[in-house]
């Protein structure tokens, strides 16, 4: 068993991998002369966070003096769901080594309570 994660935030690009995965898959099942048989586990489609959630996370983030850039995910987060019912955005933090999703993943405990910060300090701007 094999499992495969495609992701993109571009809904066509990631069209285009499943098509051309599908098409690798076919193609190897004739050469090696074998059955390959595919099930989808999950699928869902990406989605934007509005600029202005955007925004105010990073505005936030410099103004507690955090630095702070723009990163895509790819990984399906609750804030993904969200956003279709309404506002949402992520707020990341640095994991050692990059490695994240992962039972290894760890953060700097000063990296958790700067995220903290972020998410008190927009949630207060959001209440006001």
């Amino acid at each position: 068993m094999l499992t495969i994660d495609l992701r993109n935030t571009d809904e066509s690009l990631l069209q285009d991998a499943e098509r051309q995965l599908a098409a690798f898959l076919d193609r190897l099942a004739a050469q090696e002369q074998v059955a390959i048989a595919t099930r989808s586990l999950a699928r869902f489609a990406p989605v934007s966070f509005p600029t202005e959630m955007v925004s105010l996370i990073e505005t936030t983030a410099r103004e507690l003096a955090f630095s702070c850039r723009r990163l895509p995910s790819g990984a399906g987060h609750d804030a993904q769901m969200m956003a279709r019912l309404c506002p949402a955005t992520m707020i990341f933090v640095p994991s050692v080594g990059g490695l994240s999703h992962n039972v290894r993943e760890y953060t700097e405990p000063a990296h958790l309570e700067a995220g903290t910060a972020v998410l008190l300090h927009s949630v207060l701007r959001l209440a006001e």
